[in-house]
């Protein structure tokens, strides 16, 4: 498997070109045109990638990440979450690389082989960083009726949550 995926991207690569060569499509000059607009893009979204970023750290710095575990433990306690998951829960909605630093908060404190840890493991990818996404792409696609999108998305990271105690709890 690792041989025949150091060969994956290449291949891609020279099916595109080839692709193009056989359309007589100016390949060189597409790709500039799309490396163009790809900046376009990314200089609408920086203000936005900014604002979750800032948002995120001022809720963690703050302790309000701390007050929401405590506050829900009892009820995560019920349903055999741990307490200091729901964070990380919260955060993974918005920041994957923030989400990344409680990761490795929750292996310094409890280690990557246990309980915490596991659930960790797998709802960093169970779990879609929800706002970011429809904040970042439905913005650069200029997207303005997102309709079911955010209830679906919720329901989809809930379910994900769901399954990453039920895997761990397996594993254990």
């Amino acid at each position: 498997m690792t041989y025949v995926s150091n060969f994956i991207i290449p291949a891609v690569f020279f099916l595109v070109v080839g692709y193009g060569l056989i359309g007589r499509v100016k390949i060189y000059e597409s790709f500039l045109k799309g490396a163009a607009e790809g900046l376009k893009v990314v200089l609408d979204i920086v203000p936005t990638l900014i604002g979750l970023i800032v948002g995120v750290g001022v809720l963690r710095a703050s302790g309000f990440f701390d007050l929401l575990e405590n506050f829900l433990a009892p009820v995560a306690k019920v349903c055999g979450f741990p307490a200091q998951i729901l964070s990380l829960l919260a955060v993974k909605m918005f920041s994957s690389s923030a989400a990344t630093g409680l990761v490795l908060d929750i292996f310094s404190a409890y280690g990557p082989d246990s309980y915490p840890g596991m659930i960790a493991s797998i709802m960093m990818s169970c779990t879609e960083t929800v706002f970011y996404t429809m904040s970042v792409y439905f913005l650069a696609a200029k997207v303005t009726k997102t309709r079911f999108t955010m209830a679906g998305a919720l329901l989809a990271t809930f379910a994900g949550a769901i399954a990453s105690i039920l895997i761990a709890a397996g594993m254990g």
